[in-house]
């Protein structure tokens, strides 16, 4: 027995040592190629008028060409999140057709991905989509990595923390995670069984635990988390957090805050593409290894931008099934708008395209108020027929609509905080109502003027009738004269209002600010409904028509305006001008 015991040892140790790496001494490089937050720009054209456009299409054209100068087997290919939402194929994919092998792991396949960090917009389009595409991604070697998502029943990941991969001779290891703020904005049904940790709290302990276990030569940690100021202060924006502190990381790709951006430091770069599909991010690793041992490193970083025309017409026409299928369903009639929407006009008072958001809203029982804010920054439909396609621009996201209650009082603080991050207070016609800054907007691929907070976060109020002085300070701008029927607003009295599901789980702190515990958002919340685009969809197929008379019914929706009305919409009228040009 003890012989046996001996021998086994020994075979052990020899087995040990004939799997430790060693790199040979001489010069590597490596590249690295990296995406984020796509958010559905598969196909390269548009579905209604057959636009090209910036796309997966386009970036595969850039992908190859780098890899055809520098050797396949030098390049790594990684992606930051936010892959399954924001337009219509992955919606398709992720709800109409169930049946068809979904679309995203296989154009991740065609293009030879190595790994995915998941998104919160991943995460949202919930368990059944993305416990499937999961799946799928493994089958196709790129896996979706989120190792701060932790299983409520043993506390381990819900998805792999990493993947190692083999490029340029060297052991490569990368390390994913998703953004650490969802519960912030995504209903916890979406996301039951598992829960998120701050980046920040863990990935040292990750990254040694990996290193100890794998003995890589190149560590990444690729994250769907903003780059932040990295003072450890955001959690939705932990990369720069991680840049800074963590040690034995040569690679933070990130993503999330749609900022095209990379930095190139003496042991550590870091790689955000922006979003999109407007840029790949593009990196080089130079190492020296002398004894076995890495003596040196360097890096390299830029951003390539994406040309629509560049797209790759082998992808095209590979997956030219599947985009047809796409534009079919899109360009399904679903009824008449009979006026012209334009979100813009949101931001300088009551509009065709928030009354809509908001009739759609009160009308969900038990709603009296809604709030709610324009989710496309520039976006246009025409007046007449309206098919599925139009819909996405109407409402691009997939939020929830929930029921909530809230007091009178708590509802004026609300759009006070609300207003705040969208005006400032003003003395005469020439000072910036709107609260713009003269700065470049990558998000939006804005240059010149943008505005200093997120539209997004912008919500007006329906159900009520109010005003909001510009004049006046922060805490005093709103007044609500009375309910849209008027009947008396009471500060004290309880009132059933209507908002996203993004807003009511935190999304853009306006609760947190108006001394809302959105933590404890399910003692107040009274009825939960579909998709708001559902809701729209579900509108058309019982009404018909959008028409401006009754989506602005002043009996439904209320009324509201910006005042003194001369000195405001003066003042609006040349800040709108700045913006829009």
């Amino acid at each position: 027995m003890k012989t046996r015991f001996l021998f086994t040892l020994a075979l052990f140790s020899v087995l040990l040592l004939s799997c430790t790496h060693r790199l040979k001494d001489g010069d590597y490089t490596l590249t690295v190629l990296s995406t984020n937050d796509v958010h559905g720009t598969w196909f390269d054209s548009t579905y209604v008028d057959g636009q090209q456009r910036k796309s997966l299409f386009a970036m595969n054209y850039y992908i190859d060409s780098v890899r055809t100068a520098d050797g396949f087997g030098n390049v790594l290919l990684v992606d930051a999140g936010d892959c399954l939402q924001g337009d219509n194929a992955p919606y398709y994919f992720n709800y109409v057709d169930t049946i068809t092998p979904h679309l995203f792991p296989r154009l991740l396949e065609y293009m030879q991905y190595d790994a995915v960090a998941m998104g919160n917009h991943d995460i949202e389009t919930g368990h059944r989509v993305y416990d499937r595409v999961a799946a799928d991604l493994q089958k196709a070697g790129a896996p979706f990595l989120a190792g701060n998502a932790i299983r409520n029943d043993n506390g381990k990941p819900y998805f792999p923390l990493y993947k190692m991969v083999e490029k340029a001779g060297l052991r490569i290891a990368v390390i994913g995670y998703n953004n650490a703020n969802i519960k912030a904005w995504l209903s916890e049904d979406l996301w039951s069984g598992m829960h998120f940790v701050s980046i920040a709290q863990i990935i040292q302990a990750d990254v040694d635990a990996v290193r100890a276990k794998e003995h890589p030569d190149v560590v990444v940690a690729a994250m769907h988390s903003a780059c932040g100021k990295g003072d450890g202060s955001v959690m939705e924006a932990e990369a720069l957090d991680a840049f800074n502190l963590v040690k034995g990381v040569d690679w933070i790709i990130c993503g999330h805050d749609h900022r095209p951006y990379v930095e190139t430091r003496d042991s550590s770069a870091l790689l955000n593409s922006g979003s999109h599909s407007r840029f790949v991010a593009h990196g080089k690793m130079h190492l020296k290894v002398e004894g076995g041992q890495i003596v040196s490193k360097s890096f390299e970083t830029d951003l390539i931008p994406v040309k629509a025309e560049k797209a790759d017409a082998a992808m095209r026409e590979h997956f030219r099934k599947d985009f047809e299928a796409v534009r079919a369903f899109t360009l399904q009639e679903v009824g008449v708008l009979n006026t012209e929407l334009y979100t813009r006009d949101a931001y300088k008072g009551m509009c065709d395209y928030m009354n809509l958001i908001h009739t759609l809203s009160l009308a969900q029982a038990p709603a009296q108020i809604s709030f709610g804010a324009p989710l496309t920054y520039n976006g246009h439909v025409k007046a007449g027929t309206l098919v599925f396609n139009d819909l996405f621009t109407i409402y691009p996201f997939e939020n929830q609509l929930y029921v909530v209650t809230m007091t009178g009082a708590e509802i004026q603080k609300y759009l006070e905080v609300s207003y705040n991050k969208w005006i400032n207070t003003i003395a005469k016609p020439t000072d910036h109502v709107l609260k713009i800054q003269s700065k470049d907007d990558p998000r939006y691929q804005k240059l010149g003027w943008s505005f200093v907070e997120r539209a997004y976060n912008f919500d007006s109020a329906a159900g009520i009738n109010y005003t909001v002085d510009v004049t006046k300070p922060f805490g005093s701008r709103i007044v609500i004269a009375s309910m849209a029927d008027g009947a008396a607003f009471e500060p004290g009295r309880t009132y059933n209002v209507a908002m996203t599901s993004y807003r009511a789980s935190g999304g853009g702190n306006l609760l947190k600010e108006a001394g809302i515990d959105s933590d404890k958002i399910d003692e107040r919340i009274v009825a939960r409904y579909p998709e708001i685009r559902n809701l729209l969809y579900d509108y058309l197929l019982e009404n018909g028509s959008i028409d401006p008379e009754v989506i602005g019914n002043p009996a439904v929706i209320g009324k509201w305006d910006f005042v003194p009305e001369k000195l405001a919409h003066t003042a609006l009228e040349q800040d709108m001008a700045l913006l829009f040009k």
